[in-house]
């Protein structure tokens, strides 16, 4: 009974929300990468590039098993750093896309063995789309508590080891990578396209997991926090925090304001808070996701 409850306790994390969404992912990925980069011998990026590489030259081993045999591992190897939860949710959403990837390259009455089914062979094309759609898959592969390529796992375990943050170690794989693919089919126009598929990828990835239209993070030093409070809070329906400061150089008493707004209502939160205290400092960023209690209920 001891042994059963860790086991136990750990199928209630796993939620059908996100094994839906990683199905999804899976699917999508598949779409894009079968129907539109491997036709014409593009390349995505990661291990998914790398597969594909192998997938050209070495012909009797098909894409989806390349995609199982070079990412599993990779999560496996990372499972104490990124967690049981994390590597089967990454598994699982690598097994989709490599099962549907031979569905749609082997079983299903589509013909993608020379050109894209949608764009024929035209380049550009194909990698816009590619990369987009891939991108969508590998973004909701992450809102869905997943992973679609065990690069991220590389670069979480060795990034630091070489002394490069984690985005450039993906950056240099995926380079030194289009670099091989240029040198082993000695043409080097389908791997520019492919650094045009991997950055339309890339930013749809943004996109997906961070929301197209990003919330606005206000903080305003102010000498008057409890009018400027009152005023946001009446003109916007939303409650800011506010924290008490100093100045720096005046020691002065001051106060800081945290609020969030959507940038249609950045101006207008400006010219309220500068009627009020003409002299108040306003710093404006961005942020990708806001919670609340009611939210997460």
């Amino acid at each position: 009974m001891t042994n059963r409850k860790p086991f136990l306790a750990f199928l209630k994390q796993i939620h059908i929300k996100n094994i839906l969404l990683l199905t999804l992912a899976g699917i999508v990925n598949a779409f894009g990468i079968t129907m539109f980069l491997n036709p014409v011998n593009l390349y995505d990026s990661g291990i998914s590039g790398t597969s594909m590489l192998l997938d050209q030259l070495i012909a009797p081993v098909s894409l989806s098993v390349f995609l199982l045999v070079l990412n599993i591992p990779l999560f496996l190897y990372g499972l104490k750093r990124q967690g049981a939860l994390f590597t089967l949710y990454a598994i699982y959403t690598v097994a989709i896309y490599s099962l549907f990837a031979f569905l749609i390259t082997d079983v299903f009455p589509i013909d993608v063995s020379f050109a894209s089914p949608l764009a024929k062979q035209d380049l550009l094309l194909c990698a816009l789309f590619g990369g987009l759609i891939s991108g969508v898959g590998s973004g909701l592969a992450i809102r869905g508590g997943g992973a679609m390529d065990g690069i991220e796992i590389m670069s979480v375990i060795f990034a630091k080891r070489i002394g490069i943050s984690v985005g450039s170690f993906v950056m240099v794989y995926n380079l030194l990578l289009y670099i091989v693919c240029g040198v082993m089919k000695q043409d080097w126009i389908l791997p520019l396209y492919s650094i045009v598929a991997y950055g339309a990828g890339v930013k749809t990835i943004d996109f997906v997991v961070e929301g197209f239209d990003r919330s606005k993070c206000a903080i305003i030093i102010t000498v008057k926090p409890t009018e400027v409070c009152e005023a946001l809070s009446e003109a916007f329906q939303s409650g800011p925090t506010r924290l008490e400061a100093r100045g720096g150089y005046s020691n002065a008493p001051k106060a800081m304001v945290y609020f969030i707004v959507n940038r249609f209502q950045v101006t207008r939160m400006k010219e309220l808070v500068h009627d009020i205290d003409p002299t108040a400092y306003i710093t404006i960023s961005e942020v990708a996701d806001v919670y609340s209690a009611n939210q997460s209920k």
